[in-house]
């Protein structure tokens, strides 16, 4: 058994965040990292975190049987506690009724001090709460948030128990960030706002926790910063989600761009910075969702008085039934080869974002139906390669009229 340092002697530490493990002395009796799922797990997590009222009979043997086929279910139990009893006494706890029943429901002793990190959680969260000054109750509400290291037992999320308990504890903590982020706000430390959000994103991805960095950021006057990480979320919700972060987020970026200042400049200087490109690749515009918006709302606008025709056109691989493809790493592969693909077959002034996995809209200015298909079959002579069963499914609209099909 690994011995791990720094820990009290004579208190069984219980993780129960973001996975299970089970410490005494500093050595580590059950969970951890590397794991399996066991019945002295499963039996530990239930006595453990309802030490208080104790878990019925009935429960205790769903949990660890669950619908498996097993002749004398109460003798079973008893042989998964006879034996967890033998294994927590070889791992140094004291010779005491580790586990006791009263009618038909089981407890865990009273004998051996316990802390466990939901209960601290809870505790924090609740006690912030009576707290009237607001320095004292945002440093109690900090506290909860960084004791908050993931969901409830996530490999038990299929057991309702632990999956109503994961509901609950995940509700309070975005109930301690919120309430924190008002208080940081207030007190204007975005370096702790800043911090607390890159802590938050890292335990609920994918959770629109990144407002909170970006607004302490553009706070901070970081623009480089605040554009990095709207670009790398923008990436992460695009490449793991399929899809673009929320409107709060985008709006956010809107204020980012009319907080940012420049340095007093000549019309010359402020056109030069103007025309450099990341990228001098040649072929069509590649920029993101929201670039790609605001190019398209110019246009619509220029068209009212230019009369030119402008078509947006939608771009998504399919699989040899013409469906589109689910998600896979060969979709991501393909999605990367269509990008390529579409912006060598547009010209130089002609828009490309990716909308989602596997498809990609297209600005095509000045053109007309007929060469819409004519950029269709570029494409396809791009992206196609050998026998290859994926495609390419096309839709186009003309701006002017978006029931055009």
């Amino acid at each position: 058994m690994e011995k791990k340092t720094g820990v009290e002697d004579g208190v069984l530490k219980v993780q129960m965040f973001g996975g299970f493990s089970l410490l005494w002395n500093g050595i580590q009796i059950a969970g951890g990292p590397k794991a399996r799922e066991s019945q002295f797990a499963y039996l530990l997590q239930l006595l453990l975190h309802f030490r208080d009222e104790g878990v019925k009979r009935n429960r205790l043997e769903e949990a660890l049987f669950g619908e498996r086929d097993v002749g004398n279910v109460h003798h079973s139990l008893r042989s998964v506690i006879y034996n967890a009893r033998k294994k927590l006494k070889q791992a140094g706890l004291p010779d005491v009724n580790y586990i006791w029943q009263e009618h038909d429901i089981f407890y865990w002793t009273k004998e051996i001090p316990l802390e466990e990190d939901t209960r601290q959680f809870e505790q924090l969260y609740h006690h912030a709460r009576e707290i009237e000054d607001s320095v004292k109750r945002l440093e109690c509400l900090m506290d909860a948030c960084y004791c908050y290291h993931g969901d409830f037992l996530p490999s038990q999320a299929g057991m309702i128990w632990a999956a109503q308990e994961a509901r609950r504890y995940q509700g309070m903590f975005f109930s301690c960030v919120e309430e924190a982020v008002i208080l940081l706000r207030m007190q204007e430390d975005w370096i702790r706002m800043k911090e607390l959000g890159t802590y938050v994103c890292k335990i609920s991805p994918f959770a629109d926790w990144e407002v909170i960095t970006m607004e302490a950021l553009v706070a901070m006057g970081w623009m480089a910063e605040a554009r990095k990480l709207y670009d790398d979320t923008m990436e992460l919700y695009m490449q793991e989600q399929g899809c673009h972060p929320s409107k709060k987020l985008m709006e956010l970026l809107d204020r980012l761009g009319t907080q940012m200042d420049h340095r007093y400049a000549m019309l010359d200087a402020i056109q030069t910075e103007l025309s450099e490109e990341r990228d001098e690749l040649s072929g069509g515009y590649l920029c993101t969702w929201p670039v790609f918006q605001g190019i398209y709302q110019i246009i619509k606008r220029i068209l009212e008085r230019s009369g030119q025709s402008v078509y947006l056109m939608l771009c998504t691989i399919v699989d040899s039934k013409g469906n589109p493809m689910e998600d896979s790493s060969l979709l991501e592969e393909l999605s990367e080869r269509l990008e390529m693909a579409v912006c060598r077959a547009i010209r130089h002034g002609d828009t490309v974002t990716r909308y989602g996995k596997g498809q990609y809209l297209v600005l095509l200015v000045n053109t007309t139906r007929e060469n819409c298909k004519v950029v269709q079959k570029r494409i396809n002579e791009q992206f196609l390669v050998g026998r290859q069963r994926t495609g390419i499914k096309y839709y186009v609209n003309s701006v002017i009229c978006s029931t055009d099909r």
